[in-house]
C-alpha cells in the first residue's frame, strides 16, 4: 500500500487526528452524569473526570484512524496518515498513551471509577479494531458515551443512581443512530432510515423538561428541532457533503442531548453550560472537522 511520504508533523495533523472539535460534548456528558447523579459538578474531582474522559475520547479517535489507515488511503487519503502529516507508529504510541493515562487519572479518585475507566478503554479499542463491518459497532460507540455518564456518576457520588442508568441508556440510543448515519459518509447517502428513530430516545426520557418552566421547555424543543433537521438532510436526496454534515450536526447534538436531561431534572445552571457546549462545537467544527 503505497503512502504519501510524510511531511513534518503540525498542530493541525494532531488536532484533526483527534477531532478536538466534538470535545465540548464530552465535557457535557461528564456535566450530565454528575448532575443526574445529584454530585457536585463544579469541583476539582469532576475536573479529574473531565480531563480523564478528554483523554479517552481523543485516545479513541488517534487509534480509529490508525486502525482504518488502509481504508482511509482509498476512501479518505485526505486524513492524517495516509496523507503523510503524521507516522503510524506514532499514532497508535498518543492513542493508547491516552488512554493509559485515562484510567490512571480515574484511578486516582476511587476504584468504581478505574473500573469504569478500564471498561471504557477496552469498549474503545474493541469499537476501533472491529467497526468496520462490525452490525452491532453502532451499539458499542454508544456503550462508549453511555459510560461517560456512568463514569461521572460513580466518580462524583460513588454509586450510580437508577435515573441516571436510564438516562444513559437514552444516549447509547442516540449515539447508535448517529454512529449508523456515519457509517454511510462515505457513501454520501444513507440506506435505510428507520435505525435513526433511536435519535428519539431523549426526547422521550427528558420530556418531563416541558413541565420545568420556559428555559427548560426551550431546550426540549431546540434539541427536537436541531435533530430533526439533521434527519431531514439524511432522508432528502442528498447533496454532495450532505451526510457529513448531517453527522456533525447530530455529533454537536450531543450537547443538547445533555442539556435537555439537565433540564428535565430541573438545573437551570447546568443545562445552559451544557447548551453553551453545544455552540462550542458548532463553532469549532467550522475549523475542525468533526467527522
Amino acid at each position: 500500500m503505497a503512502m504519501t511520504a510524510q511531511r513534518p508533523l503540525s498542530v493541525t495533523a494532531l488536532l484533526t487526528l483527534g477531532r478536538v472539535s466534538n470535545l465540548p460534548t464530552v465535557w457535557t456528558n461528564v456535566l450530565t452524569g454528575a448532575v443526574l447523579a445529584g454530585g457536585p459538578w463544579h469541583d476539582g474531582r469532576t475536573g479529574i473526570v473531565l480531563v480523564a474522559m478528554s483523554l479517552f475520547y481523543v485516545g479513541g479517535m488517534y487509534l480509529n484512524d490508525y486502525f482504518d489507515r488502509g481504508i482511509d488511503a482509498r476512501e479518505r487519503p485526505g486524513r492524517p496518515i495516509p496523507a503523510g502529516d503524521v507516522a503510524a507508529d506514532l499514532v497508535a504510541a498518543i492513542g493508547f498513551g491516552l488512554l493509559a493515562a485515562g484510567v490512571a487519572l480515574l484511578a486516582t479518585i476511587g476504584l468504581a471509577a478505574a473500573i469504569c475507566g478500564l471498561g471504557l478503554a477496552a469498549l474503545i479499542v474493541a469499537y476501533d479494531l472491529f467497526h468496520k463491518g462490525n452490525p452491532v459497532a453502532p451499539v458499542m460507540m454508544g456503550a462508549c458515551r453511555m459510560l461517560v455518564y456512568l463514569g461521572a456518576a460513580a466518580a462524583t457520588t460513588g454509586s450510580i443512581p437508577e435515573f441516571v442508568v436510564i438516562a444513559s441508556l437514552a444516549l447509547l440510543a442516540y449515539i447508535t443512530g448517529l454512529t449508523y448515519a456515519a457509517r454511510q459518509e462515505s457513501l454520501d447517502r444513507v440506506g435505510n432510515l428507520w435505525p435513526l428513530v433511536a435519535l428519539s430516545a431523549p426526547m422521550i426520557i427528558a420530556l418531563p423538561a416541558l413541565a420545568r418552566g420556559p428555559l427548560s421547555a426551550v431546550i426540549y424543543i431546540a434539541l427536537i428541532c436541531w435533530t430533526t433537521a439533521a434527519v431531514y438532510l439524511l432522508a432528502r436526496r442528498p447533496a454532495p457533503g450532505a451526510v457529513s454534515r448531517a453527522v456533525a450536526a447530530l455529533i454537536a447534538g450531543v450537547s443538547l442531548v445533555d442539556a435537555a436531561l439537565i433540564a428535565s431534572a430541573g438545573a437551570s445552571a447546568p443545562a445552559l453550560l451544557a447548551v453553551a457546549g453545544f455552540a462550542a462545537t458548532v463553532l469549532l467544527q467550522r475549523y475542525i472537522a468533526g467527522t
